[in-house]
C-alpha cells in the first residue's frame, strides 16, 4: 500500500501598509483561525496567535518602517505565521527593564509560539512563528 505523501496545506496572505494598523492584522487573523475551527477547539491558542501577529506586525511597522506582509499557512501540523518586512536588519531580543514601555515583543513571541525563526530575504526578512494545536485527548479503552 503506497503512503500518501502529498502535503495538505491551506494558506492566506495579506499586505498591511503602515496606515492599515495592527488592528486589521488581528481581526484578519482571528477570522482565519475561526475558518480552521480553532475558535471552538483552541480559543486560548487563537489568542496566542493573534497576540504574536500583533507583535510581529507592530515590529515590522515600527522598526522596519515598512508595510508588512502577513502570511498564515496551516499544514496540518503547524500554523506558520510569517511576517515579512523590507528591512534586512535582523530583530534582536532586548531585555527591557521594568519601566520600559517596549522591548518585549520577541520575548512574547518566544513564550507563545512553539518555535520561531528569522530568515533574510533578497528584499527584507521573514519572521516566522509556528503554533501547534493541542492534541485532542485519546479515548480510553475499556479493559
Amino acid at each position: 500500500m503506497a503512503e500518501d505523501s502529498s502535503l495538505r496545506a491551506v494558506g492566506w496572505a495579506r499586505s498591511l501598509p503602515i496606515s492599515a494598523g495592527v488592528r486589521a492584522a488581528r481581526e484578519w487573523t482571528r477570522m482565519h483561525m475561526a475558518a480552521l475551527g480553532w475558535d471552538r477547539t483552541a480559543s486560548d491558542l487563537v489568542d496566542s496567535v493573534v497576540l504574536a501577529v500583533s507583535e510581529l506586525v507592530t515590529n515590522a511597522h515600527l522598526h522596519a518602517g515598512s508595510a508588512a506582509q502577513l502570511i498564515l499557512t496551516w499544514d496540518e501540523e503547524c500554523l506558520h505565521v510569517t511576517v515579512h518586512d523590507a528591512s534586512t536588519r535582523l530583530p534582536q531580543q532586548r531585555h527591557a527593564d521594568d519601566g520600559a514601555l517596549g522591548g518585549r515583543g520577541l520575548l512574547l513571541v518566544d513564550a507563545l509560539a512553539d518555535d520561531w525563526e528569522v530568515r533574510r530575504c533578497p528584499r527584507g526578512k521573514d519572521v516566522t512563528a509556528c503554533f501547534q494545536p493541542p492534541t485532542p485527548p485519546q479515548p480510553t479503552q475499556a479493559t
